[in-house]
């Protein structure tokens, strides 16, 4: 993969997954529902999972030489 693309998406997924991660835990913080219509646990834990994939695709991309 060409450096440039891989810097962008790897600061894509490394942004969306801080940011998702930030914002899972206000809403917990806040004791409001992260997901309408799914049960706190569930949908806090998948989107935590997803903020921690996303972080790991992230610095996955920025690492490859």
């Amino acid at each position: 993969m060409e450096r440039g693309p891989a810097i962008f998406a790897g600061m894509v997924f490394a942004l969306f997954g801080a940011g998702l991660l930030v914002w899972t835990a206000a809403r917990l913080r806040h004791r409001r529902p992260v997901a309408h219509g799914v049960g706190q646990a569930a949908s806090a834990t998948l989107a935590s999972i997803a903020a921690v994939i996303a972080l790991a695709l992230g610095v996955w991309c920025l690492t490859r030489p």
